[in-house]
Protein backbone atom coordinates (compact mmCIF):
# COMPACT_ATOMS: atom_id res chain seq x y z
CA UNK A 1 0.00 0.00 0.00
CA UNK A 2 2.91 2.31 0.70
CA UNK A 3 4.09 1.94 -2.91
CA UNK A 4 0.59 2.78 -4.18
CA UNK A 5 0.41 5.99 -2.15
CA UNK A 6 3.92 7.01 -3.16
CA UNK A 7 3.24 6.33 -6.86
CA UNK A 8 0.03 8.39 -6.92
CA UNK A 9 1.50 11.24 -4.85
CA UNK A 10 4.57 11.51 -7.09
CA UNK A 11 2.32 11.69 -10.16
CA UNK A 12 0.28 14.57 -8.69
CA UNK A 13 2.99 16.94 -7.46
CA UNK A 14 5.50 19.22 -9.22
CA UNK A 15 8.44 18.03 -7.09
CA UNK A 16 8.25 14.21 -6.97
CA UNK A 17 11.68 13.98 -5.33
CA UNK A 18 10.28 15.68 -2.22
CA UNK A 19 7.57 13.04 -1.70
CA UNK A 20 8.08 10.78 1.29
CA UNK A 21 5.78 8.20 2.83
CA UNK A 22 6.18 7.01 6.42
CA UNK A 23 4.31 4.00 7.75
CA UNK A 24 3.33 3.48 11.40
CA UNK A 25 1.58 0.33 12.55
CA UNK A 26 -0.62 -0.07 15.59
CA UNK A 27 -3.09 -2.69 16.71
CA UNK A 28 -6.03 -0.73 15.30
CA UNK A 29 -4.70 0.63 11.99
CA UNK A 30 -1.78 1.46 9.75
CA UNK A 31 -1.07 5.19 9.48
CA UNK A 32 0.57 6.49 6.31
CA UNK A 33 2.07 9.98 6.50
CA UNK A 34 2.73 11.60 3.14
CA UNK A 35 5.22 14.48 3.23
CA UNK A 36 5.41 16.80 0.24
CA UNK A 37 7.01 20.17 -0.57
CA UNK A 38 5.07 23.17 0.80
CA UNK A 39 4.15 24.27 -2.71
CA UNK A 40 2.65 20.84 -3.48
CA UNK A 41 0.36 20.41 -0.45
CA UNK A 42 -2.55 22.00 -2.29
CA UNK A 43 -2.06 19.75 -5.29
CA UNK A 44 -2.21 16.66 -3.10
CA UNK A 45 -5.24 17.88 -1.16
CA UNK A 46 -7.06 19.14 -4.25
CA UNK A 47 -10.00 21.47 -4.60
CA UNK A 48 -12.36 21.03 -1.63
CA UNK A 49 -10.19 18.08 -0.52
CA UNK A 50 -11.43 15.85 -3.31
CA UNK A 51 -8.01 14.52 -4.32
CA UNK A 52 -7.12 13.69 -0.71
CA UNK A 53 -10.50 12.00 -0.27
CA UNK A 54 -9.90 9.92 -3.43
CA UNK A 55 -6.48 8.88 -2.10
CA UNK A 56 -8.07 7.86 1.20
CA UNK A 57 -10.73 5.89 -0.68
CA UNK A 58 -8.07 3.98 -2.66
CA UNK A 59 -6.08 3.33 0.49
CA UNK A 60 -9.15 2.16 2.38
CA UNK A 61 -10.13 -0.23 -0.42
CA UNK A 62 -6.61 -1.68 -0.63
CA UNK A 63 -6.46 -2.06 3.15
CA UNK A 64 -9.87 -3.73 3.32
CA UNK A 65 -8.77 -6.33 0.78
CA UNK A 66 -6.00 -7.36 3.14
CA UNK A 67 -8.22 -7.20 6.23
CA UNK A 68 -6.66 -4.05 7.67
CA UNK A 69 -7.65 -0.47 8.44
CA UNK A 70 -5.54 2.38 7.08
CA UNK A 71 -5.35 6.13 7.69
CA UNK A 72 -3.76 8.74 5.41
CA UNK A 73 -2.23 11.96 6.74
CA UNK A 74 -0.81 14.68 4.50
CA UNK A 75 2.01 16.78 5.91
CA UNK A 76 4.03 19.71 4.63
CA UNK A 77 7.76 19.08 4.38
CA UNK A 78 10.10 22.01 4.67
CA UNK A 79 12.82 23.62 6.75
CA UNK A 80 11.70 24.65 10.20
CA UNK A 81 8.47 22.64 10.13
CA UNK A 82 9.69 20.04 12.62
CA UNK A 83 9.85 20.47 16.35
CA UNK A 84 12.31 18.67 18.62
CA UNK A 85 10.28 15.43 18.60
CA UNK A 86 10.30 15.30 14.78
CA UNK A 87 6.57 15.83 14.41
CA UNK A 88 5.27 18.45 12.03
CA UNK A 89 4.04 21.56 13.81
CA UNK A 90 1.43 22.11 11.15
CA UNK A 91 0.15 18.52 11.24
CA UNK A 92 -3.12 19.53 12.88
CA UNK A 93 -3.77 22.14 10.20
CA UNK A 94 -2.60 20.20 7.14
CA UNK A 95 -3.28 16.53 7.96
CA UNK A 96 -6.99 15.78 7.71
Amino acid sequence: MRALIEYVARALVDDPAAVGVEESRSAAAVVYRVRVAPSDVGKLIGKYGRTAQALRLLLGAAAARSGQRAVLEIEEDGPGDRDSSGAAREAGRVAR
